[in-house]
């Protein structure tokens, strides 16, 4: 294992009344003893054993996981030269999953990824999270779930290793791991606290593959610096099933294209030459012989032309009171609206267009400013 710096942010998990003992293999989620052999790839097995115990707690299956995948798949890490086990977490979320041992099998050197069985997702994880670099915080995370750690393995007293509480002469310093284990559980005995340890040296080493190391010392990270770089991989759902998945139903039927949007309003006819736009009202400027021979355009609908000028009211002001500019909504009032001066209807023809002046229609003036016009 490579030694590195945490990448993600630490985690401390608080926990409460935790048991005074707890060893996850009495509890079916920890796969057998492996063995690496020569190749220096513990950190593929301390991910996949961390992978297996929370599947196994979330799914109750306990599933022997690839690492011969992550070895051969992920180039985040560096197969038998070493790696992280947070960078082989990222790369099996990245992927969707990861194989199983009996199917993408230990060779033990480096390989080419099979393609094909890297598609067999049988195992997902939904992310990983570091642990805070103290006993009570790793404590609280073994409670959960196996976990992932780093440590110095290169003292020769903990490579020939075979029994009792480890506390022996590995380095404290972080700057020295180079190992990667998997700590299964913890307890006491004789008042000296222990981690419970998974190696993956086979099961003629330790204790059947399995270490004691001391736990509660007065050391920052722990005996063998082995509080310094803990994690653990989270699931909260089941794995998809490594069987094809049933045909999706058909599409939905695409829906209608919307309605074409209404027709423009058509221009209010003027006779038989002139028209006003549809929201504007025909009204006779010039009348002869009972025929009206100019029109202009009021700027209401339905709008009230008040007969012999060139004025104009809306049709809630009805009522043309021309004297004083008004337009009123009863006979009386003393409050209502500006009257508006007509302009020129458009011909239907380009004809000659009867030409308005720059300045011929100007804004009523008030002849009293006793009210203020509505607005």
């Amino acid at each position: 294992m490579r030694s590195s710096g945490r990448n993600m942010q630490q985690k401390l998990r608080s926990c409460d009344d935790v048991p005074s003992s707890l060893d996850w293999r009495t509890k079916g989620v920890v796969t057998g003893v492996k063995d690496q052999g020569s190749c220096g790839s513990c950190w593929a097995f301390s991910s996949t054993g961390a992978m297996e115990g929370i599947n196994a707690i979330v799914t109750g299956d306990l599933i022997s996981l690839s690492e011969q995948e992550l070895m051969d798949c992920d180039t985040t890490n560096y197969g038998c030269e070493g790696g992280y086990m947070d960078y082989a977490f990222e790369w099996v979320i990245s992927n969707g999953g990861i194989d199983t041992e009996s199917d993408y099998s230990y060779t033990g050197v480096d390989g080419t990824c099979n393609s094909t069985k890297e598609e067999t997702k049988v195992v997902t994880i939904d992310g990983y999270e570091d642990v805070a670099e103290s006993d009570s915080a790793l404590l609280c995370a073994t409670v959960q779930q196996p976990i992932s750690v780093g440590m110095d393995g290169s003292a020769l007293d903990f490579q020939l290793y075979t029994s009792g509480i480890y506390d022996g002469d590995c380095s404290s310093d972080p700057d020295d791991i180079d190992h990667a284990v998997l700590i299964v559980g913890y307890g006491s005995e004789d008042g000296e606290d222990y981690w419970i340890v998974k190696n993956s040296w086979g099961t003629d080493w330790g204790m059947e593959g399995y270490i004691y190391i001391r736990r509660n010392t007065n050391l920052t990270y722990g005996v063998c610096a082995i509080n310094a770089m803990a994690s653990y991989p989270t699931k909260e759902s089941s794995s998809p099933s490594p069987y094809p998945s049933p045909t999706p139903p058909p599409p939905p039927v695409t829906p209608p294209p919307p309605p074409p949007p209404p027709p423009s309003p058509t221009p209010s006819e003027c006779g038989d030459f002139s028209y006003c736009p549809s929201d504007e009202t025909c009204c006779c400027i010039f009348e002869f012989y009972g025929f009206c021979l100019i029109y202009g355009c009021c700027p209401y609908e339905n709008a009230v032309c008040c007969s012999g000028t060139e004025f104009c009211c809306p049709s809630d002001y009805p009522l043309c009171d021309i004297e004083e500019g008004l337009c009123l909504k009863n006979y009386g009032d003393y409050l209502g609206v500006a009257a508006s001066r007509r302009k020129m209807a458009k011909h239907k023809f380009p004809w000659s267009k009867l030409e308005q002046k720059e300045n011929e229609y100007q804004p009523l003036q008030w002849k009293r400013n006793r009210f203020a016009a509505l607005r």
